[in-house]
């Protein structure tokens, strides 16, 4: 078999990303591993949390809200995206 101009192209195809491969990790640095310490130390000065009140704040989910009037009428939003197919007919088109 003769070594033709196609297998010339195929072996270069194959051989040369696998060439770039090889030298990209053959130059890529091997990094250690975090050193993780054994025992993690906080500051020695860190404030001391507040003494708590005789009577707390209530928390948003104590408070209560009350909800909008519901009504029948158009709402004030301006999409029109939700029209329909007869939303451009006047009172005098049937």
């Amino acid at each position: 078999m003769v070594f033709s101009r196609r297998m010339a192209a195929l072996a270069a195809v194959v051989l040369i990303p696998l060439g770039i491969a090889a030298t990209s990790f053959a130059l890529t640095d091997n990094p250690q591993e975090p050193k993780v310490p054994a025992r993690v130390e906080l500051e020695s000065g860190s404030p001391t949390p507040a003494p708590a009140s005789s009577s707390p704040e209530p928390t948003p989910s104590d408070q209560v809200v009350t909800r909008p009037p519901v009504t029948d009428g158009p709402s004030d939003d301006d999409d029109d995206d939700d029209r329909g197919q007869d939303a451009d007919d006047g009172p005098g088109d049937g």
